[in-house]
């Protein structure tokens, strides 16, 4: 791998790039079966107490970008509620969730599908009954498949595609906003697709387009209406995660058409998110944060 030939200083070289080894997964995929191994920020991120005693809310929290958010607040000092799927996470979830008792931080594991009102709104009660408040809310849970052509898209799947990506959003937005107070933050991940949307995505990019959308007029709307919540967006780039080997079958080459030439570790995203919930960005809202490895987003 080029990375072997280059200084750790030079981001190009700082982790491995492709080609990554063909590897079969079923979709959300798991992390203990990723091969490379993605970088969390287990063993490098450092806290400051950015997020000192905020209590925050993640979906898609047990692996990949949302466990790489969920170690980053806690080491700043958050309590996490860990949102996931269904039983083929649990492992993921726990081993998340013993990340965040590790940094001292209270973790809760709640399990079901987004698509549902009804376990958003569990989602929602549920931080209340353990933290007695929300702070930060998370939107980081997708759904993703490549596919060929528009044939190949099955009408179940456009539904769910939107249903998990977008309709969840403002399901758990909906829920929240009574209980967030000013300085509450709102963090939705979009993705470069919004920009550059792949032609094989095009349930997926149509969704990041509307979380951009969505993110940045619910902000105008929280802000005008003197709720003082800020609400952001986050866009990766290629980011090496579960889901990539489990949906996309060229992924051999994944992250290779960056400026970069390799993908991005969760580990370098959380940063990001972690900035628009502090008080860093205490005048930072319906804006998004590129971390795509130089893919333009203009």
């Amino acid at each position: 791998m080029k990375s072997e030939k280059m200084s750790v200083n030079d981001p190009a070289g700082k982790y491995p790039q492709p080609p990554f080894p063909k590897q079969d997964q079923s979709p959300p995929g798991k992390e203990s079966a990723l091969i490379p191994k993605a970088d969390h920020g287990e063993k490098s991120y450092k806290g400051s107490d950015k997020l000192k005693g905020k209590k925050a809310i993640i979906t898609g929290g047990d692996s990949g970008i949302g466990r790489a958010v969920a170690i980053a607040f806690a080491r700043e000092g958050a309590d996490v509620l860990i949102s996931y799927l269904d039983d083929s996470e649990d492992e993921d979830a726990r081993v998340t969730a013993d990340f965040v008792r590790d940094a001292g931080r209270k973790a809760v594991l709640i399990k079901g599908d987004i698509k549902e009102q009804a376990h958003c709104q569990k989602i929602i009660d549920s931080a209340i009954a353990e933290f007695g408040g929300i702070d930060i809310l998370v939107n980081n849970a997708a759904f993703q498949m490549a596919r060929k052509n528009i044939q190949e898209i099955t009408a179940e799947e456009w539904d769910r595609t939107f249903q998990t990506n977008i309709t969840a959003m403002f399901y758990l937005c909906r829920a929240a906003e009574p209980h967030l107070k000013p300085g509450s933050s709102i963090i939705n991940t979009t993705s470069v697709n919004a920009y550059s949307p792949s032609e094989q995505l095009l349930p997926y990019a149509a969704t990041k387009g509307a979380i951009q959308n969505f993110s940045a007029n619910l902000s105008q709307i929280l802000l005008m209406n003197g709720k003082g919540i800020r609400v952001n967006s986050v866009a990766p780039g290629p980011i090496w995660t579960p889901l990539i080997p489990s949906t996309i079958s060229n992924h051999t080459q994944f992250g290779k058409d960056t400026p970069m030439g390799r993908a991005g570790q969760p580990a370098e995203v959380a940063p990001a998110y972690v900035f628009l919930a502090s008080e860093d960005a205490s005048y930072v809202a319906g804006a998004t944060i590129p971390v795509t490895g130089g893919r333009i987003t203009i």
